[in-house]
């Protein structure tokens, strides 16, 4: 590419000349990201597609002029940008180095954008922090961003960390609803409640939140095409991308519920190696989550049944099935990803389910560290008859785990009973998404 090409697109994307749009603050990952900003480390942020990575590395940097670095001293480049052509690591070797001999002063802050497109791209980085020359952040839309391959190359120069589409309180940022205090929270309830069914129809992607209902669900269609076309077919050079794209909605169509590999081979007419093979590109492009069955041996987790969750909502209603014949399965897909969200760079956090001999069965085993800290059932219409059911698996495992803090997750009944001398709490989903 010609210099002057390079410095057009660095110019576009940059605050050397122009004020960025930075877009709704997300301070939850800023103050997550910020004091690595001090160490010699590499800072490699992972997450889906649209979540909003590229959001962050700019809001980062503005914090950072803010606070008195010079515009100039920071370099973001978004391989993402259709202008960059040829990626490869000469290419970063080029654009760097007009960087340096047209902009750069010193105490260089450099930001990859979308960095798995250029293959090496680790050897680059390790250069300039075995020479102290710059602070690196990269990013890019793959959960093994650091993989076997090259981990080595970065060890004990890098920290990882994982962005995802908005949890709740942060869609309400979005929406315009902030809150300083639980009062204030339960005075907005109606508007919380309104606004918790737009969220569980059309998910948290940022872009899709902020668009009008009549361009949503092209948009949604579109990020799903883009995930399996660039994340997996083209990363992992796919040919059957009919059968990666069947395997995908099959996931986001049956969310919540357990899957065999070994029983899909029929109905989607696939081997299993190709349908362990494919799941494994699905879950590394952060579209689905596989939760395994709990149990105090290994072997028995690795040979059970596990459940599907997407990671997005909005996704599984446009591309999977409607929104209000599977609402009792949305309802579970979302406290999933609200712990996922909210955990998602903790080093204890464990999530599971329980399921016995009989198929009793609870949603969720929570486990932090070497202890279960907490077991949840989701049931959004709660009556006489999955009452008892729900409860009844609640105590089971209770009992069977050692684990007293019991939850039910449903939509509007709120109280604490004692039942066969355990306390349950019960809490609307709406409130457990903001004060819990």
């Amino acid at each position: 590419m010609k210099e002057e090409e390079i410095l057009q697109i660095l110019l576009d994307w940059n605050f050397w000349e122009k004020k960025q749009d930075a877009g709704i603050e997300r301070a939850s990952y800023e103050t997550l990201i910020s004091p690595f900003l001090s160490s010699n480390q590499a800072i490699v942020i992972s997450g889906v597609r649209r979540s909003g990575k590229s959001t962050i590395m700019l809001q980062l940097a503005k914090k950072l002029i803010d606070s008195g670095t010079n515009p100039k001293n920071i370099l973001i480049i978004n391989f993402e940008d259709y202008r960059f052509y040829g990626h490869s690591l000469k290419l970063l070797q080029e654009i760097y180095e007009i960087y340096l001999k047209k902009i750069s002063l010193d105490k260089k802050i450099i930001f990859l954008d979308e960095i798995h497109k250029i293959e090496g791209w680790e050897k680059f980085v390790r250069t300039l922090l075995d020479k102290k020359e710059a602070k690196i952040i990269v990013s890019g839309s793959n959960s093994k961003l650091i993989s076997k391959e090259y981990a080595s190359l970065l060890t004990g120069r890098h920290v990882n960390l994982s962005i995802l589409p908005l949890n709740f309180k942060e869609f309400l940022d979005f929406k315009g609803l902030k809150f300083e205090s639980e009062l204030q929270i339960i005075s907005k309830k109606i508007e919380i409640q309104k606004l918790l069914e737009e969220y569980l129809e059309f998910g948290a992607f940022p872009e899709v939140i902020l668009s009008d209902e009549i361009t949503r669900k092209k948009i949604l269609a579109d990020y799903f095409d883009s995930i399996i076309t660039k994340d997996v077919a083209e990363r992992h050079k796919i040919k059957e991308k009919g059968k990666l794209v069947s395997l995908a909605r099959f996931y986001v169509s049956n969310i919540s519920g357990k899957i065999s590999f070994n029983k899909l081979k029929e109905p989607l007419n696939m081997p299993l190696r190709t349908i362990e093979r494919f799941s494994y590109y699905l879950e590394e492009a952060f579209l689905i989550f596989f939760l395994k069955r709990f149990s105090f041996k290994l072997k028995e987790q690795e040979k059970s049944k596990r459940k599907v969750y997407s990671v997005d909502l909005g996704l599984s209603n446009t591309i999977g099935f409607s929104f209000k014949e599977e609402y009792g399965k949305i309802i579970e897909n979302a406290v999933f990803l609200e712990f996922i969200k909210r955990n998602i760079n903790s080093l204890n956090f464990e999530i599971y389910y329980w399921q016995d001999l009989q198929e009793k069965e609870v949603d969720f085993v929570i486990k932090d560290g070497k202890k279960i800290k907490q077991l949840i059932q989701v049931c959004y219409e709660l009556n006489q008859l999955n009452r008892e059911r729900e409860i009844t698996s609640l105590i089971k495992a209770s009992e069977e785990l050692k684990c007293d803090e019991l939850l039910v997750i449903n939509s509007n009944y709120e109280a604490i009973e004692k039942i066969k001398g355990k306390n349950i709490k019960f809490i609307p989903l709406w409130k457990w998404m903001l004060l819990e």
